[in-house]
């Protein structure tokens, strides 16, 4: 009799222990120490489950654990099952996503906005390899967090030389940690723009640790783009990581935002952040990698392949931009950032 409580017990604190990590929004976990980076890694824990069905199956010959290991691997190939769904519904296209705009004809050169961001480690890619990436994406929004004043600049003149030149903006907490600097760089085709927050070290002017660069149209006409760099959730930042989304999300309450950079953040922990409208995830804004299919492709880290990695750098806009492509760039993976780039075009809603 006790044997049996025992193995009930044991499968269903098993049965919880999976369910919370399949759908840890359900129970409120989702932001919470230890289980934020569980969940951060779904294809890794459906072949967890994977190799745990193997080795259970090869020990089923012993017949006192036959039964229990019997429902134990019932209740893996569910949570494997569950979390490719999951994945599945989110999108596993690693290269180039096109979602329809409309008729053909209906958009010109002049109406996508490119916006490519990239967390580079500190500056470490050097600056000729970012204004290459950024030239040959054609980008009008660059978003550089761990990236220096200086290291912009030298972008910026890298790509006025190539025909495209860049106004430079930055925000630095401090000089000491070059992870405490976020640089944004704006296509003067968008017209004259102004960072509109504070690098002072708390909300509601900015993230917590480290900076997030925002920055206005100073006519009025055009979108607010904002730069973000989120805090990572380790064990003694959890406080400040959940406070970093909310004001995040309080940075896309308007009706013409675009928000990229390392939000450190997947589309699980920004669960309960999210407006009322159709498709947005955080604020007002929606993700450009979702509408485009491609959600599940990991952005880091980059020492590990993309569909096993963790989709914590986004694009996101508000509902009157539409994707027209996507792309995570896993080209670049040797160049020493621990992010890959990501690159998203934005043509107007019709």
């Amino acid at each position: 009799m006790l044997t049996r409580l025992l193995r009930a017990l044991t499968l269903f604190a098993a049965a919880v222990f999976l369910l919370v990590l399949t759908w840890p929004q359900a129970f409120g976990l989702h932001t919470t120490w230890v289980v934020a980076h569980l969940v951060s890694f779904r294809t890794i824990a459906v072949i967890g489950a994977i190799v745990g069905l193997v080795l259970f199956g090869l020990l089923r010959f012993m017949r006192p654990l036959r039964r229990i290991l019997g429902m134990a691997m019932v209740l893996l190939a569910l949570f494997a099952v569950a979390n490719v769904g999951i994945l599945a519904s989110r999108g596993f296209t690693a290269n180039t996503a096109q979602v329809s705009t409309g008729p053909a004809g209906t958009e010109t050169d002049a109406d996508t906005v490119t916006v490519l961001s990239w967390n580079t480690l500190g500056d470490v890619p050097g600056a000729r390899a970012i204004a290459e990436l950024a030239v040959a994406q054609n980008a009008d929004v660059v978003t550089l967090p761990e990236t220096t004043e200086t290291a912009g600049i030298h972008i910026a003149e890298l790509m006025r030389e190539a025909g495209q030149p860049m106004w430079v903006h930055t925000l630095a907490f401090d000089l000491i940690s070059k992870a405490r600097s976020t640089t944004l760089l704006i296509s003067p085709d968008l017209g004259d723009y102004a960072v509109t927050n504070a690098a002072g070290s708390s909300p509601p002017d900015n993230t917590n640790v480290l900076p997030t660069v925002v920055a206005k149209p100073v006519d009025g006409s055009g979108p607010t783009i904002v730069a973000v760099h989120a805090v990572a959730p380790i064990q003694y930042e959890m406080s400040n990581w959940r406070s970093d989304l909310d004001w995040l999300a309080t940075q896309c309450q308007g009706d013409n935002v675009i928000l990229a950079g390392d939000f450190n953040s997947t589309l699980d922990h920004m669960a309960g952040r999210a407006n009322d409208g159709v498709n947005s995830v955080l604020g007002n804004c929606a993700d450009a990698a979702l509408s485009a299919g491609a959600a599940a492709v990991g952005t880091w880290p980059t020492s590990i392949p993309a569909l096993l990695g963790s989709p914590i750098d986004h694009v996101m806009a508000t509902g009157n931009w539409q994707v027209s492509a996507l792309q995570v760039i896993e080209s670049l993976d040797g160049a020493g950032s621990d992010h890959r780039p990501i690159v998203a075009t934005l043509t107007p809603a019709r």
